[in-house]
């Protein structure tokens, strides 16, 4: 399958001129098919256990999804889904890992909870991860810590605590940035801002409380904006590997801002699994790269 189509003509929405050449980085990720995938509890705005799912549908997204990673000459590992835990499909929050080190999860729902053994022995199994540390606090991964560079930026308001903020930065060694999510649709933040690039975000201000809006007006000026209308359909809950952004579909005025700046906007389906509040990057923890250096105690 093509991705990109280098014949296909120029979208009215092209870069701005004098837009930076972007290029991809090849990127690790984890994701877990939604095998057993329903919408049996409610612990999110997002879900309605009335609501019924096409569990072959939400297998054939997902491994769209999958797909395009592997396309775009990404890694993809996967963790095997386990019964009970519809949940595992969102493997974004099962861990944080950067480098050689994972911080594992701690659910704040006992719904999910199981999962975090899980994705424990998967990371334990994991070529290049050396070092896994048992969480001390609620945190929900990559759900509500979002590498930027250098930087973490760390969700809190709804899921993970705010003592885990602490705990990041002491495994990791990197400086971690607090940020209060108030909307409850918005509960994680990967659903309310999504990275770039090492350099730029794009979110949606009112998901989040003044201190907040404030912090991230001033590390990023030149942010991307969302509109209500795209944040409503999860359009932040993407995943870039620097120049090509897989977001969902409906994100459509978003895609037309990742054109004007340069980046490919590569629109994804997966509005089976949105059924239980969750899209692209609910679905992919990255491995990251980067070399850790933790802080001593």
């Amino acid at each position: 399958m093509s991705v990109i189509d280098p014949a296909a003509p120029t979208p009215a929405h092209a870069p701005e001129p004098g837009t930076p050449q972007r290029r991809p980085r090849a990127r690790r990720y984890l994701m877990c098919p939604p095998r057993f995938f329903e919408v049996g509890y409610a612990i999110n705005p997002w879900m309605d256990p009335g609501l019924p799912v096409d569990v072959a549908a939400a297998n054939a997204q997902w491994e769209g999804l999958r797909q395009v990673y592997l396309d775009l000459g990404h890694e993809v590992e996967v963790i095997e889904p386990e019964p009970g835990l519809p949940d595992m499909v969102f493997a974004a929050n099962g861990a944080l890992v950067i480098g050689d080190r994972a911080l594992g999860a701690s659910f704040a729902h006992a719904e999910r909870r199981p999962e975090a053994a899980a994705h424990r022995r998967k990371l334990e199994g994991t070529s290049g991860i050396t070092t896994f540390v048992t969480p001390d606090h609620v945190n929900e991964g990559e759900g509500d810590f979002l590498v930027v560079g250098n930087t973490v930026l760390a969700g809190t308001g709804f899921r993970t605590r705010p003592p885990a903020h602490q705990q990041v930065e002491e495994v990791f060694g990197l400086p971690v940035i607090s940020l209060t999510l108030v909307d409850p649709r918005y509960y994680h933040l990967d659903t309310a801002l999504a990275v770039l690039d090492d350099q730029t975000v794009a979110y949606y201000p009112e998901a989040f409380d003044a201190d907040g809006k404030a912090m991230l007006k001033t590390m990023f000026p030149d942010a991307l904006i969302a509109t209500e209308a795209d944040a409503a359909v999860l359009g932040l809950n993407a995943v870039s590997d620097n120049y090509h952004v897989l977001l969902p579909t409906a994100a459509v005025a978003l895609a037309d801002q990742l054109r004007e700046r340069g980046y490919q906007p590569v629109p994804v389906d997966l509005s089976e699994l949105l059924k239980a509040g969750g899209s692209v990057k609910c679905c992919t923890m990255e491995l990251h790269q980067h070399r850790s250096r933790p802080v001593a105690h």
